[in-house]
């Protein structure tokens, strides 16, 4: 999935991190103002990858993942309001996305040899402080694509705060975010077909097997086939979106209504056939 560079005048800012180029088009024609927040918005990504990377020593989800039965983490307010949307998620897709399985990816990822490792251990939020409790030891976190798309929300904030009329935020070529006042075009590129949309005030994430392999975790079922080539959610915001495209990569076609039916996030679906991209909602 690529953006179309849109006629609409924009000032454009682009940054290295989370293993990805964040693209911010920014609607404005106050270039101070835009050159302000470019430095604003590159140091809360660079902030939310310290906080969100299991990989960042000394982060937030590093330090979970060391936790021992018994002991809390106090949590920053982004580091805690990303775990409650990847809850969310967790349950709007039926336990089909699941950032809990981080030991598990990365012996997939490894292509080591023998079976995935156990899943074992508990983590539970704290419903009313920012603070996790480990019950017993063993879970690690792997926020994958939803640590991108909470990014991209909360850089959202930032612009709305700012009285930005609208933009485009994207996380690589996977992930779209469109606010504001303007449309923008999005090219849905599958194995044999493409498609053009148009993309409002909504995120739209992507996956498919040049991204995420030919197999992925089924958190029930372990390892199991993909199955789809590419799938496109779209859903208001990113972080849900990001969730979805992962959930529905594990969906079978013709479940794919059902899903859209019951979701409170997801808005609608494209997926490719052998005829087209189509759209499901």
């Amino acid at each position: 999935m690529q953006s179309i560079d849109s006629p609409i005048p924009h000032f454009l800012i682009r940054h290295e991190a989370m293993m990805t180029e964040f693209s911010l088009r920014i609607l404005t024609d106050d270039i101070k103002l835009a050159q302000s927040l470019e430095t604003e918005c590159i140091e809360r990504i660079d902030e939310l990858e310290r906080k969100l990377s299991r990989y960042h020593e000394g982060g937030e989800i590093y330090q979970i993942n060391r936790l021992q039965a018994g002991q809390t983490l106090r949590l920053s307010e982004e580091c805690y309001d990303c775990l409650l949307l990847a809850m969310e998620a967790s349950v709007d897709t039926a336990g089909l996305f699941d950032i809990t399985l981080g030991r598990q990816i990365e012996h997939l990822k490894s292509e080591l040899s023998g079976d995935s490792p156990a899943i074992t251990g508990q983590l539970a939020l704290s419903p009313d402080q920012h603070a996790i409790d480990c019950l017993s030891a063993g879970r690690v976190l792997d926020l994958g694509g939803i640590g991108k798309g909470f990014t991209l929300d909360q850089i959202r904030l930032i612009l709305q705060s700012w009285e930005i009329k609208g933009g485009l935020l994207s996380a690589g070529a996977s992930t779209h975010l469109a606010f504001g006042c303007a449309s923008w075009p999005i090219n849905l590129t599958g194995e044999h077909h493409s498609r053009t949309l148009q993309l409002e005030n909504a995120s739209l994430s992507a996956s498919g097997d040049e991204v995420q392999g030919g197999h992925i975790l089924h958190p029930q079922l372990a390892e199991v086939p993909a199955q789809h080539k590419r799938i496109w959610s779209q859903c208001e915001l990113a972080s849900h979106a990001d969730a979805w495209s992962t959930a529905l990569f594990l969906t079978p076609e013709e479940m794919i209504g059902d899903s859209v039916k019951s979701s409170q996030f997801l808005q609608k679906v494209y997926v490719e056939n052998q005829v087209e991209i189509t759209a499901v909602s």
